[in-house]
């Protein structure tokens, strides 16, 4: 029998090979989806933020959703992690349909977000952050919190696999010190962390790289990897291209709350309507001494 960690690197492997044969265009179906999502729309007043009419997410791979400011990246996210409510739409979470379904309900069955202005209870130690993060803790009923003798065993190994994940993340020398005392980077690592205590099949990261300085930028950007290569699903919103290119096996841009464009990086990276929606649809048309497009006068028309 091969060991879960073999499992896990074929898994991604699989997902890279499978993604491969999928053609560039929005809405594209994969050859295996975690998640699925269709009709999905949220306004506000007059405002639409968000219109995807399909998207899906491949299991094992990493999929980055990027897009202008406005787009609406982190509407979505909220969205379909149960932190918003959409005007209309489904989405399903391993052919199980999940709409209106509170977050901890889904962290409890596998779908876990972090985000981009971190959630770290401060006024607990790093350690009791982590712990927060597991689940079926026998220690959280009621009656049982009276009984240590039900909890003991379990809380210990609570403990150890926190720790292990402390260590891993470089966070280990922070066990004791409160959340919020832990630098921006800092505290990043630990959401993460703490999300992996969950052993989630997906996880959503809201722009990870934000606020980061650049040493703890490339520790991050290993720590993703890893997830991928243990068999975790990882879709994340994220404006550094570079990081977006670097770790990205699929890249979906969003424009004024709709999908415009899916594909592997560089064919995402060249694609027209991807540059017109970051850059302005006229962004290499010639100027004159004025400033107007030498292509169209001043009141709109041609030239």
């Amino acid at each position: 029998m091969p060991n879960d960690q073999a499992v896990s690197d074929s898994i991604a492997a699989s997902a890279r090979a499978a993604l491969s044969t999928v053609e560039p265009r929005p809405g594209v179906p994969k050859p295996d989806p975690i998640m699925v999502a269709d009709h999905v729309r949220r306004s506000f007043g007059g405002l639409t933020a968000v219109n995807v009419e399909h998207v899906e997410i491949q299991r094992g791979a990493i999929t980055a959703l990027i897009g202008p400011n406005g787009a609406g990246k982190t509407t979505f996210f909220n969205l379909i992690t149960g932190f918003d409510d959409a005007n209309e739409g489904t989405w399903t979470f391993n052919d199980r349909q999940v709409a209106g379904t509170a977050p901890y309900k889904l962290a409890r069955i596998g779908m876990v977000r972090t985000f981009q202005l971190t959630k770290a209870l401060s006024r607990m130690t790093v350690i009791d952050n982590m712990r927060l993060g597991a689940k079926h803790q026998t220690g959280e009923r009621f009656f049982a919190a009276i009984l240590p003798f039900l909890w003991n065993s379990q809380e210990k190994s609570v403990s150890q696999k926190a720790m292990g994940l402390l260590e891993r993340f470089n966070l280990h020398e922070k066990v004791g010190d409160f959340a919020g005392s832990l630098s921006g980077g800092q505290r990043k690592l630990l959401e993460m962390a703490r999300a992996l205590m969950a052993d989630p099949e997906l996880i959503m990261l809201d722009e990870p790289m934000a606020g980061v300085n650049p040493a703890l930028k490339q520790s991050l950007l290993g720590h993703i990897k890893t997830m991928r290569e243990e068999g975790t699903t990882v879709l994340f919103v994220e404006h550094d291209m570079d990081m977006v290119h670097d770790i990205s096996d699929w890249v979906i841009v969003m424009a004024q709350g709709e999908v415009i464009a899916e594909g592997p990086p560089d064919t995402v990276m060249k694609n027209q309507a991807v540059i017109d929606a970051y850059l302005g649809a006229h962004h290499e048309a010639q100027l004159t001494e004025t400033g107007e497009s030498l292509t169209q006068s001043s009141d709109g028309d041609s030239a």
